[in-house]
């Protein structure tokens, strides 16, 4: 990561770190909703971007994560945050690890098709027994605490330790990407069977980047059960899995920060779409106005909001030589 790239990151944790002091309840309330899936695009983003596996079941990890958080919760006083979210991430990684040892086998679209069949599953299993409240959902009515000093049913606690958990999932993955292991899963994605050629077995580093990425997940279910106290299956929906992949494509795939990017754009450009005093009855109809302006900007940015600047140095410099070399231009020959 360059210099540039680093202060951009830098400026836009600093940015979420005061904006507490500059936003109310509503405005805290949606930054915490955004940062929970900027960490799920985090997740996905080590997946597609960085390993080259486009997984459509993610969504089962969110949901384990989250419906872990509230299963393992007592009923009569508040969980022991330290205690439910590595818990959270430990079942949403085992299920990753069971999930992926399996799917890992196939490739291309049948990789899909497994990996969107297993989040079905897991989406039924919660819809149709009482496990989970079934299509009523469960709710966490006592949130997680650390004794006095952390009590997240503080929407500014909840924020700040949010906030902590995205900036600790980032700096993570790019270490991650940055050490042997990292740089095995790029080669991966760039040429599996060369990386073969070379004496790797992709298929482990494969499955570790598969598990870690599901732990991911669970953190980012765990934070979203704790900020909005009840879950339900349409939190493990395949169209949540989708969602993420829209996220990430749309900020930047093989870009961290891209994924943040995606988050919340996505998520801003929901609210502008879902507004009534910009669009009155046409609010009703946000989907129409979301689709249209994802489906432009992947048409007009092939490499999402991060290759945004590239792009327009690159049309500055285009034109400045065209000017240069133009013959009818006033630097042109005579």
């Amino acid at each position: 990561m360059n210099y540039s790239k680093l202060l951009f990151v830098a400026f836009a944790f600093m940015v979420l770190a005061v904006l507490p002091s500059m936003s109310g309840q509503y405005g805290l309330d949606l930054a915490t909703k955004i940062m929970v899936f900027a960490i799920f695009a985090l997740s996905l983003e080590l997946l597609v971007g960085t390993t080259g596996l486009v997984c459509f079941g993610q969504a089962a990890f969110l949901g384990i994560g989250a419906y872990s958080a509230v299963l393992l919760s007592p009923s009569d006083r508040a969980g022991n945050v330290l205690l439910l979210l590595p818990a959270s991430m430990l079942l949403a990684g085992i299920y990753a690890l069971m999930v992926g040892a399996l799917s890992l086998r196939t490739k291309g679209v049948y990789f899909i098709m497994v990996t969107l069949a297993f989040a079905q599953m897991a989406y039924y299993v919660v819809h149709d027994t009482p496990l989970g409240g079934g299509t009523d959902g469960i709710y966490l009515l006592i949130k997680p605490t650390v004794g006095d000093w952390l009590d997240l049913d503080r929407p500014l606690v909840l924020y700040q330790f949010t906030l902590t958990c995205l900036l600790g999932s980032f700096v993570f993955l790019a270490l991650l990407g940055r050490s042997r292991f990292g740089r095995a899963l790029a080669g991966i994605r760039v040429n599996e069977q060369r990386m073969r050629a070379t004496g790797f077995s992709t298929y482990p580093y494969k499955l570790a980047a598969f598990v870690i990425s599901g732990a991911l997940s669970g953190l980012a279910g765990f934070l979203f059960a704790v900020k909005d106290g009840f879950v339900n299956p349409e939190l493990m929906s395949w169209h949540i899995s989708g969602e993420v992949l829209i996220i990430v494509i749309l900020g930047g795939l093989g870009h961290l920060r891209g994924a943040l990017i995606g988050a919340f754009a996505f998520a801003l450009l929901q609210e502008f779409f879902k507004s009534e005093a910009i669009f009155g009855e046409f609010a009703k109809h946000w989907h129409l106005g979301l689709g249209c302006t994802i489906i432009t900007s992947v048409a007009l940015l092939p490499k999402g909001l991060v290759g945004v600047p590239g792009q327009i140095a690159t049309r500055l410099s285009g034109a400045a030589l065209g000017g240069l070399y133009n013959p009818g231009g006033k630097h042109g020959r005579n």
